[in-house]
C-alpha cells in the first residue's frame, strides 16, 4: 500500500520580490505566492477578480496574512520543467502549429475583450505601476537617472550620456539623434498629463512567463483597466527582446525551471559590429545586426496583425501607431532596467534601440520583428 503525503512541497522560486512556491496539499495540487509589500497583494486579488470575469485565470483558493506579508494560494496549473508557458513554445528552433494554434487563441481572446471594455479613461483610473508611476517624481525614471550621469558604452564610447544630443548617431547606416535630457522630460511630461487614454480590461504585464499554455493569465497586480497602447508595447517588447534576451541575462534565476530558454539566447541576442566616435563631423557609427528567433518573430507577427492593427482599425482608424505606442515603448526600454547597470555593449544596443524609437521614421510593425540583413560596409 502507497502512503500518499498530506504535504509536499517543491523548491521556492524567487520572482522578482516574491516567492512562489508549488505545493501538494491532501492530493490537491496549489501554488503558493508569498507577497511582501500588502500594497500589491491587495492589488493582486482584486486583479484576479477582475480577470476572471473574461479570462482564464488559475482559481484563487485563499488569502492569508503571514508574518511579513501575504500568502496566497493557487490552482496550480499542469507545468514543469519547460513546460507549461508560452516561454515553452518559443524556445525552438522552428515555430510549431501548437504556437500558432497558441497565439490564435490568444489574440482572439484579446480582441474579444479589449474591444467590448474599451473606454476612453482618466489616467487618474488607470493602472499606473508600469508606466505613470515610474514617470512619475520619485519613480523609476527619477530613481535611475535624476541628477546621474554615465558613459554611453565605457572603453567603447567614453562619452557621458547627457551629451549625446550634440552627436549625429549613425545606426545602421540611418542617421538619428537623441537628446537624453530631453527624451526624460517628454517622457515625464507625457504621463503627466491629465488626457485620457484608451483602456481596456487586461492583465496588464503579458509577458511570455505571465502566459500559460493552455491558454491562461497569471500575475494579477497589474490587472484591470490598463492602456491599450501600452499592454500592446508591453507585450512586443517582452517578446522581441526581454524575454529572449535580456531577462535571462540579468535575471537568470526567474528561468531555473526553463532552462531550454539559456540555449536560445544567442538567437535573440543583437550583435554589435562597430561602435566609435568620428570627431571631425561629431558623429558616432553604431552598426548592430538585430537577432529575434523564428517562434518568437511568429509570436509577434500573429500578435501585431491579429491583434493590434484590428484594434488599432477600430479604436483610432487612420492614427499613427508609431506616435501611439512610442512613450509607452521607451518607457519599457528606460524604466525596467537601470541602463547604467548593464554591459557596456548591452547599454549601447539599447541607446541605439531607444534612438530609432524616438526617430520620425519609428515603423513598429518592422521594429519589433526585425529580419537579419548585412550592416553597411565598415
Amino acid at each position: 500500500m502507497t502512503i500518499r503525503p498530506l504535504l509536499r512541497l517543491a523548491p521556492v522560486r524567487r520572482f522578482t520580490r516574491n516567492l512562489l512556491c508549488p505545493v501538494d496539499l491532501l492530493g490537491h495540487p496549489l501554488l503558493l505566492k508569498y507577497t511582501r509589500d500588502p500594497a500589491e497583494a491587495r492589488e493582486e486579488i482584486r486583479g484576479h477578480a477582475r480577470l476572471a470575469r473574461h479570462y482564464r485565470v488559475p482559481a484563487l483558493h485563499t488569502h492569508l496574512r503571514v508574518p511579513g506579508g501575504h500568502l496566497l494560494a493557487y490552482e496550480r496549473l499542469p507545468g514543469g520543467t519547460d513546460q507549461g508557458l508560452l516561454l515553452d513554445l518559443l524556445n525552438a528552433d522552428e515555430p510549431s502549429g501548437d504556437l500558432r494554434t497558441y497565439m490564435d487563441q490568444l489574440t482572439a481572446v484579446y480582441r474579444e475583450v479589449i474591444l467590448t471594455t474599451a473606454w476612453p479613461v482618466d489616467p487618474a483610473h488607470v493602472v499606473r505601476k508600469l508606466y505613470w508611476d515610474r514617470a512619475a517624481p520619485g519613480g523609476r525614471l527619477d530613481t535611475y537617472y535624476a541628477g546621474k550621469d554615465f558613459l554611453i558604452a565605457d572603453n567603447l564610447i567614453d562619452v557621458p550620456v547627457s551629451h549625446l544630443g550634440t552627436y549625429t548617431l549613425n545606426i545602421n547606416g540611418r542617421r538619428h539623434h537623441l537628446d537624453w535630457a530631453a527624451t526624460l522630460r517628454w517622457l515625464r511630461a507625457h504621463f503627466a498629463t491629465a488626457e485620457p487614454v484608451w483602456a481596456a480590461l487586461t492583465q496588464g504585464d503579458p509577458t511570455d512567463v505571465n502566459l500559460a499554455h493552455p491558454l491562461a493569465w497569471f500575475d494579477y497586480d497589474t490587472a484591470g483597466m490598463n492602456s491599450i497602447p501600452g499592454e500592446f508595447a508591453n507585450f512586443l517588447w517582452y517578446a522581441s527582446t526581454l524575454g529572449g534576451w535580456l531577462v535571462p541575462t540579468y535575471n537568470p534565476a526567474a528561468f531555473a525551471d526553463h532552462p531550454a530558454t539559456f540555449s536560445h539566447v544567442s538567437a535573440n541576442s543583437p550583435e554589435l559590429l562597430r561602435a566609435d566616435i568620428d570627431h571631425t563631423t561629431s558623429t558616432m557609427h553604431i552598426d548592430y545586426v538585430p537577432r529575434l528567433s523564428a517562434p518568437r518573430r511568429t509570436a509577434v507577427a500573429a500578435y501585431w496583425n491579429q491583434l493590434v492593427r484590428p484594434v488599432a482599425d477600430r479604436l483610432w482608424p487612420g492614427a499613427d501607431l508609431a506616435n501611439l505606442l512610442r512613450p509607452y515603448l521607451a518607457m519599457r526600454i528606460l524604466g525596467v532596467y537601470n541602463l547604467a547597470d548593464l554591459a557596456p555593449e548591452d547599454r549601447l544596443l539599447l541607446l541605439a534601440r531607444l534612438s530609432e524609437a524616438m526617430s520620425p521614421a519609428f515603423d513598429p510593425s518592422t521594429y519589433f520583428r526585425p529580419l537579419e540583413s548585412p550592416c553597411p560596409a565598415l
